[in-house]
């Protein structure tokens, strides 16, 4: 009898996707046979790109790994154990940064083996060195002028910096450093 094929899922709004993401990314493919990586509408956070975006700028920084040819992104819009049954999904994937990220991850795990036991939450620390990497904090280096190319993608770095622009056409921005190319 074949092994069933590990399907795991790594929700998050991804707005913008960091270098702590490609981390979990990374190393959640190699406990999963396929990943799926689920772009949530979280219009409670307010993201700064739309939904299409942030999946165009997650699928074009998976292109180039690897595992891409096992990588899938797609919109997720309900029910994240909805999601997880739709995509034939064994293992939702969560990372964690610190510990006020694991009790709130703690509370969600539990909520989500409630809806359905069969569908296994598994947390991946966050590597040394991205502990402390946050889509919100990005944005707010990134709009105030900061250095963030240690943060993310050149290829997200310049999408950013655009998008402040756009935000701001008259330049009264608190920019202190000019665009990277």
């Amino acid at each position: 009898m074949a092994e069933k094929e590990r399907i795991g899922v790594y929700p998050g709004t991804f707005d913008p996707i960091t270098s702590g993401h490609m981390d979990i990314i990374q190393r959640a493919c190699k406990i999963c046979d396929r990943l799926i990586i689920g772009v949530a509408k979280n219009a409670g956070k307010g993201p700064l790109f739309s939904m299409e975006e942030r999946v165009d700028l997650v699928q074009g920084e998976v292109s180039h790994l690897s595992q891409a040819a096992r990588i899938e992104v797609r919109p997720l819009t309900g029910l994240l154990m909805k999601f997880a049954v739709e995509t034939n999904a064994s293992m939702i994937i969560r990372g964690l940064r610190a510990v006020s990220d694991f009790e709130y991850e703690f509370q969600m795990a539990g909520m989500n083996a409630k809806l359905n036991a069969e569908i296994e939450t598994v947390f991946l620390m966050a590597s040394d060195g991205q502990q402390f990497v946050a889509s919100r904090f990005v944005k707010e280096i990134g709009k105030l002028g900061g250095d963030i190319s240690r943060f993310v993608s050149p290829r997200i770095q310049k999408a950013l910096l655009e998008r402040f622009v756009q935000a701001d056409p008259e330049g009264k921005s608190t920019r202190q450093t000019p665009p990277f190319n």
